[in-house]
């Protein structure tokens, strides 16, 4: 019940996951669906982008996925909130565990430059 209750409260947070476009991803390994949901923006000109990986085998699955156009953001776990590394220019390399999943935020790192230590 508690782990209903919690994918209930990230979907509420999310409004990607109700108002948003969906764009599937390919994947390098027919096992895994991964698409992106996007909501548009908001007032205060923010984002929410959510990519969700699904792994359909009870076996662990490896997938590479072609984030390219995301360049420089980082994946955030919505339900942990564990900051994964950045997005770059290679194919981005996920490893999920038999029926695993992963929702992510690709968020925007303000870049430090001209910030004051």
């Amino acid at each position: 019940l508690h782990w209903t209750r919690r994918m209930i409260e990230i979907r509420k947070q999310n409004p990607a996951f109700g108002l948003g476009s969906y764009n599937e991803l390919q994947s390098s390994n027919p096992a895994v669906l991964a698409f992106l949901r996007e909501a548009p923006l908001t007032g205060e000109g923010g984002d929410d982008l959510v990519l969700c990986v699904h792994n359909f085998s009870r076996f662990a699955q490896p997938t590479e996925l072609d984030l390219r156009a995301y360049d420089g953001r980082h994946p955030v776990e919505l339900i942990g909130g564990v900051r994964f590394p950045a997005i770059g220019e290679l194919p981005y390399l996920l490893t999920l565990q038999g029926h695993g999943f992963y929702w992510f935020r690709l968020t925007r790192v303000a870049s430090r430059i001209g910030r004051r230590h």
